[in-house]
């Protein structure tokens, strides 16, 4: 069987590279069968410090099946990123981890078909829309909190079932009901599955259970078509299926789910990670979270709802979001695959290398970011990021695949925020440090255990 994910599946591929074409390429094949695959999940961080001690900024390593380079610093995000020669195929980076579970998602097209898919999708990121979201996220995170006053809480859990709520709320017009807690589930299979060290749905392996994630989301999402693209709603689901190609031809079922599929993952995931993250943060900085209170109530606001015309006025709030994230970037690597030769860093590349590049690494570079494991949100007044490389910071990727959602993802971020701090204080538990899964999207082990007290009490 050629599975989705496989080069026999995909004809328009690349061939794989013989393995000795990377030969001068400084770096390590690690284990038999496993590679560096077991020694790059167990600590991530960890095990790239020690590789650029050992080989520099440039370097090959053998994970997930094969080989491929490291190539780390701003300017390296910037030629891969930014791809100003379209050397750098997304499709073919990604392909292998996620074409099993998110396939034709945006981040899995190239070119001229993601630039036009990707014009597609922007009408539901437009500020008519964005006003609608915002309405539903202030609706649904003032109801929320009430429930975790005056308690402890494992904060990551309690984040997530928020989020897939406010995601489907957001995005399908619809609270998820009985169904909520299985299709929370799916997508925590697919995600996880994308790091399982068996790439092949093979009975009780992480992709097996992915796989599995992704038919009922099929079935669940695939139901509903036909009366979204009949009905008027303004969700981000009846858009898509009213939306149309330049040609004007409507979207297919499957490209409506691909898309779905991708963007609620997204929507879900990598802001619960976000939020998870500056919750510890602010926990452990009650200064700042004192700052930031300081500049919601200056915002002067009557009422209980953000509107949307006021978002960019917590600008302070937003620097304290940007040192999170470069604290622990929400998507801590990239790969992608050359589908030309090209130079970098002294070393030629031939025609279908894989390549990696890491935020997680290049926000952490001293020489960019003194003391780099301090939280300090000041790195990101204006007078201060403009002196850094514009790749040295990329939590949102870059170039034409910068993240369709990133204005969503500061929304939703600045809303939660407003309604937490101008109410509750959050507290920590314990001074124990906490320790993150880092791949393949940050989460704290142990769920993170705060207390949300109310300022009242």
């Amino acid at each position: 069987m050629a599975y989705a994910s496989t080069f026999k599946a995909n004809a328009h591929w690349l061939p794989r590279n013989p393995a000795r074409m990377l030969d001068h390429v400084p770096g390590t094949d690690g284990m038999p069968v496993f590679g560096t695959t077991l020694a790059q999940l167990a600590n991530p961080f960890a095990f790239t410090r020690q590789m650029v001690e050992r080989y520099g900024p440039v370097y090959r390593i053998n994970s997930f099946g094969g080989r491929t380079v490291q190539l780390l610093g701003p300017e390296a995000n910037e030629l891969v990123l930014f791809d100003r020669d379209k050397v750098f195929s997304s499709e073919q980076g990604w392909g292998p981890m996620l074409n099993l579970l998110f396939p034709r998602g945006l981040m899995l097209m190239d070119f001229d078909k993601h630039r036009a898919h990707r014009k597609t999708l922007s009408v539901a990121f437009k500020p008519a829309p964005m006003r609608h979201y915002a309405e539903h996220l202030n609706h649904g995170i003032a109801a929320r909190l009430p429930q975790w006053a005056g308690r402890e809480i494992r904060f990551y859990a309690e984040i997530k079932k928020l989020t897939l709520d406010l995601a489907a709320t957001s995005f399908l017009g619809i609270p998820l009901g009985p169904e909520a807690d299985r299709i929370n589930t799916a997508f925590v299979d697919m995600v996880q599955a994308t790091i399982g060290v068996v790439r092949f749905p093979l009975p009780f392996t992480a992709m097996r259970r992915g796989v599995a994630g992704r038919a009922f989301l099929l079935d669940y999402f695939g139901r509903q078509i036909p009366a979204r693209r009949q009905g008027t709603g303004e969700d981000m689901f009846s858009q898509l299926c009213r939306a149309e190609h330049e040609d004007g031809r409507l979207l297919s079922d499957d490209e409506i789910f691909d898309h779905l599929n991708f963007l609620m993952m997204a929507a879900h995931d990598t802001i619960t990670s976000s939020l998870t993250s500056m919750a510890w943060l602010l926990s452990r900085h009650p200064d700042w979270q004192e700052r930031l209170r300081t500049e919601i109530r200056d915002l002067g606001i009557n009422g209980d709802s953000l509107p949307h015309d006021r978002i960019d006025e917590m600008v302070l709030t937003e620097q304290a979001m940007k040192e999170t994230m470069r604290l622990m970037p929400p998507v801590p690597s990239l790969p992608r695959r050359a589908i030309r030769a090209f130079s970098f860093g002294g070393y030629d590349f031939p025609a279908g290398t894989f390549v990696g590049v890491s935020a997680a690494y290049t926000h952490h570079m001293a020489e960019i970011w003194p003391e780099p494991d301090r939280f300090d949100p000041m790195r990101f007044t204006p007078e201060a990021a403009r002196t850094r490389h514009k790749y040295a910071w990329v939590p949102f990727g870059g170039g034409a695949h910068m993240c369709l959602g990133l204005h969503f993802a500061y929304l939703q971020a600045k809303i939660f925020l407003f309604h937490l701090l101008k109410d509750y204080r959050i507290e920590p538990i314990g001074t124990a440090p906490i320790e993150w899964q880092v791949w393949p999207i940050p989460r704290p082990r142990g769920g993170l255990p705060v207390r949300i007290v109310p300022l009242s009490g």
